[in-house]
């Protein structure tokens, strides 16, 4: 399903963004467009700066507080993803690329990408060898895991997930 929809976007996105633009010049003019795509062009460089710098400055204040930096941690890899965006000619990838480096809507962007890849890996973890070990009713998100103390299905001692039959050996 993933493989159709990234052949579907790069077949699609780019007859879009020609589309969108040959719209624009009709209303526009021809020169106005490219100076509108040149003016966005170096809008998006100076937020991808000034928004990396914030990124990079919210990093150093997390590790150095000895605290995980998830948050800043998707804020960086999204500006990153937001500036890619920017790079490619065209209004509608501008237009995400913006979406996912402005400071105002970055928190939208995390929410949506974090519901997206935590979907994607439950479903590859409910596919993997290893499912029955994990509890499948914990979530992804703020402060989920795989389970709880333990990190597998539970509080250790629980009683819940799989019994493995064995013998203690004690060398001693």
């Amino acid at each position: 399903m993933v493989r159709i929809g990234l052949f579907l976007g790069f077949l699609l996105v780019p007859v879009l963004e020609i589309w969108i633009l040959i719209r624009v010049g009709s209303v526009i003019g021809g020169w106005e467009t490219v100076a509108l795509l040149f003016a966005d062009s170096i809008l998006g460089a100076w937020l991808v700066r000034r928004e990396g710098r914030r990124a990079w400055a919210g990093l150093r204040t997390a590790v150095e507080s000895g605290r995980m930096p998830e948050r800043e941690l998707a804020d960086g890899a999204m500006i990153v993803a937001g500036g890619t965006l920017l790079l490619a000619p065209g209004f509608l990838t501008d237009l995400f690329g913006f979406f996912m480096i402005l400071p105002f809507t970055r928190p939208i962007a995390r929410r949506w990408l974090s519901w997206f890849f935590g979907r994607r890996v439950r479903s590859l973890a409910a596919r993997s060898p290893y499912a029955p070990l994990f509890d499948r009713t914990a979530g992804f998100g703020e402060g989920a895991g795989f389970g709880g103390a333990s990190g597998f299905g539970g509080p250790a001692g629980a009683g819940r997930g799989p019994v493995v039959h064995g013998e203690v050996i004690n060398d001693d």
